[in-house]
């Protein structure tokens, strides 16, 4: 433990103890170490008494920094985990980092390159384009092409600091959960560590250039998504160079408007990309708020979305995608049956949940929204709510559905903000009953045969000799069977043979010594002692010896 890690530690502990937020732990349930610690620090005190509970953890993380602001807005997005005003709280935190010094950054990406940034790159801005709480983005043109470009490098020391934040955040999620105790509600250990995967794939730009390359090749032909190029033989762990794209912010509507931007064909491309990226290729942009997406200032009649920052991509199983296609359609035919039973079949509730009662839950919560019309109902909240009814039922909601749910919920806020009128469940049903038409039924059968057909012709020269080889493994297996049955038998009948003289032996043995004591006669006592005797040295000699069979 250094020096640098025992003041951040306690910088984290006067934090939380200035904003009251031991406090949000029940007195009867703190155990004794936690009071006499929180005694110990009798100097810190609540400083907000004036604030709300939720309002008080949203200040502190905001003054904690990049970590826990990030662990603020993902966990923001759990709304089945957390109510309202906590969730709306954390919702507002705001990632806003001053840039760092420029030589660090030429520092850090010619230690990358391993060579002078002038060999590679004309036109190097000192000045940053944009900084973020763990990287910083300068502008250049690419030597071998003169093309402009961006580089994106990572902060300096920005891992180390983060892994030390992390590993003090799951140190104290153990112990919350210790205080907890089981079954609470916030399961603080598993939230720390669906965090930790999110925020460490952050930190390794070669990764986010592989991700970007992907989703790009997802939509080359496509006239609705553009993903800047990447220079992969300049993408490092600590650095990636990218295509320099122009565009329009998507909050920016008044920009939009006034260059004549068809808003609505704006707004239902941004549902169609998410549920081709959902269901088409499984892999899909799970950061997708608005500082990340542009509108191209080309063809506004016409308009395209211009996505960046790849880091945080999600993907879902086959049987998540087809649950949640059926979740949908389901929830629009107004069939609470089929949500309760695909909710039960997915594994999100426990097995052992009344179908019934979780119906009659889901009904509640769904049946009210129908009172709106179709263009303000929300698949975002639609989920938010069934997941927070199934919280009652201890769903288990999987990352990749958090996910999920936080990225719809930023597509249905955009295409909302662009085009107030915009009928999600028109635009996406017909692609989820297309979607579902192709994975159930005869045309569902005919693409998994067709698919498989090279496989089962590379194996069917090997089908008679495969037949021939389980027939004999099956003779074989039965004449084992057949011996270990016989075994068994034999086994049995001398471990009742034994068990039978060594009883009786010891019942001789018992009236032997009976007679000799109280019979004046003493021959018939020599007699069953003796032959007591014999019966038992017979049957311990025929006892079975082995117990395998």
């Amino acid at each position: 433990m250094t020096i640098a890690s025992i003041k951040r530690g306690y910088q984290v502990i006067k934090t939380i103890l200035n904003y009251g937020l031991d406090d949000l732990i029940s007195k009867h349930k703190a155990p004794w170490y936690f009071r006499m610690a929180r005694a110990s620090l009798f100097w810190l005190r609540n400083k907000h008494k004036d604030k709300t509970s939720a309002e008080r953890l949203k200040l502190a993380m905001q003054e904690l920094g990049p970590v826990y602001i990030k662990l603020g807005q993902m966990l923001s997005t759990r709304r089945d985990l957390l109510d309202d005003e906590w969730a709306y709280q954390l919702a507002m935190l705001q990632d806003r980092v001053p840039p760092f010094d420029s030589a660090l950054a030429r520092q850090a990406i010619e230690e990358e390159l391993k060579a002078p940034i002038e060999s590679l790159f004309d036109n190097f801005d000192e000045t940053p384009l944009a900084s973020a709480s763990i990287s910083q983005v300068h502008t250049a043109t690419l030597k071998s092409n003169g093309k402009e470009v961006v580089l994106k490098v990572l902060r300096p020391n920005v891992e180390q600091k983060i892994r030390a934040d992390l590993l003090m955040m799951s140190q104290g999620a153990n112990m919350l959960e210790r205080i907890l105790g089981e079954g609470n509600r916030l399961r603080p250990a598993e939230v720390i560590e669906d965090y930790q995967i999110t925020i460490l794939g952050e930190l390794n730009l070669k990764l986010e250039a592989l991700n970007a390359i992907k989703l790009r090749n997802n939509f080359l032909d496509s006239d609705a998504l553009y993903i800047p190029y990447v220079y992969e033989e300049h993408c490092y762990p600590r650095l990636m160079v990218m295509e320099r794209v122009y565009g329009i912010p998507v909050s920016d509507t008044d920009a939009l408007k006034a260059q004549g931007t068809n808003l609505k064909l704006l707004a239902e491309r941004g549902v169609e990309l998410f549920f081709t990226q959902v269901f088409r290729d499984n892999f899909f942009h799970a950061d997708m708020h608005p500082g990340n997406i542009f509108i191209s200032e080309e063809h506004p009649e016409n308009p395209y979305y211009i996505g960046l920052d790849c880091g945080i991509m999600g993907t879902l199983t086959e049987q998540d995608k087809r649950y949640l296609a059926e979740n949908f359609l389901a929830f629009f035919n107004r069939d609470y049956h089929r949500i309760a039973q695909l909710y039960i079949e997915s594994g999100w509730v426990s097995e052992n949940t009344d179908v019934l009662a979780f119906e009659q839950a889901v009904k509640v919560v769904c049946e009210p929204m129908f009172n709106k019309p179709l263009d303000e109902i929300s698949f975002g909240h639609v989920l938010l709510e069934l997941f927070r009814t199934a919280r009652q039922f201890d769903i288990v909601v999987q990352p990749q559905l958090v996910l999920l749910e936080k990225t719809l919920l930023y597509i249905e806020g955009l295409g909302r903000q662009l085009y107030p009128q915009l009928d999600l469940w028109q635009t996406a049903k017909p692609f989820l009953e297309e979607w579902m038409s192709e994975q159930v039924g005869p045309k569902a059968m005919y693409n998994k045969v067709k698919a498989n057909i090279p496989y089962w012709s590379d194996k069917l020269p090997e089908i008679p000799e495969l037949v021939i080889d389980n027939l004999k493994m099956g003779r074989k297996l039965l004449g084992t069977q057949q011996q270990m049955l016989d075994r068994y038998l034999n086994f049995q009948q001398k471990s009742h043979k034994s068990q039978y003289l060594l009883i009786t032996s010891a019942v001789l043995l018992i009236c032997g010594t009976i007679l000799f004591t109280q019979s004046v006669t003493l021959w018939p006592a020599y007699v069953s002692i003796s032959l007591g005797t014999v019966l038992w040295l017979v049957g311990w000699r025929s006892r079975p010896k082995n117990r395998k069979f």
